[in-house]
Parts: C-alpha cells; structure tokens; sequence
C-alpha cells in the first residue's frame, strides 16, 4: 500500500469532506453539547488518520485508524440520537449514517492490509 502523503489516502478525504458536511449541517443545531460532541467526532476520524500515517511505524498508524474507526462509531450513534430528536433532517442523518459505515469498513481494510503486510 505505497502512499507518499496522508492527503492521497481516499479515507482521509472522504473523512474531511464528511466533517465537512457535518459542521455545515449542524451549524444551526440548538443542542449545544451534542453538536459540539459530533463535530468533534467527525473530526477526529480524518485528523486520526492524518496523525497515524505521519508515525514512524506500522503499528502506530494501525492504532491511530483504530481511534478513526472508534470515533466513525461514536458518531454513527450520534446521528441516530439526532435524528431521533428531530436535530438533523432524517435522510440526511441516514446518509451520513451510510458514509459512517462505508469509512468504518474502509478504515477496518486498511488495518488488516497494514497488519498483514506486518507479519
């Protein structure tokens, strides 16, 4: 998996587009407390993934895409809970629930590419 740079990795951009498109939609959000906490999470799955390829090692970046994948997670939840309360736009929640998923198992693939290639 030959890369020269975190910003060529597919999920890292689609990690940032997704943070993207989540601060947007929840810019107007009157629940403060959750939608800080999901913008946080969004966040930290493309910065997770930026952090671990720029370690020294194989092990540390497959740790840092565990967190990415943690977070992607967390968020997962959080979208449910919004759409549930009525604090984001049900389809919109569901499509973000998808992109969720999808980086989940594209972040899951690459951990078991760089720990294969590790042993």
């Amino acid at each position: 998996m030959p890369y020269h740079s975190f910003e060529e990795l597919e999920i890292w951009k689609r990690g940032c587009r997704m943070a993207v498109d989540l601060c947007r939609e929840l810019a107007s959000c009157p629940n403060f407390s959750l939608r800080d906490q999901m913008q946080r999470a969004a966040i930290s799955i493309p910065s997770n993934i930026a952090e671990g390829a720029e370690r020294d090692s194989v092990a540390d970046f497959a740790k840092f895409l565990r967190y990415a994948k943690g977070s992607a997670g967390e968020l997962r939840t959080q979208a449910y809970i919004a759409i549930r309360l009525d604090l984001m736009d049900r389809a919109k929640g569901e499509a973000f629930v998808q992109e969720l998923r999808e980086l989940g198992a594209m972040i899951q693939g690459l951990i078991f590419a760089l720990t294969k290639s590790e042993n």
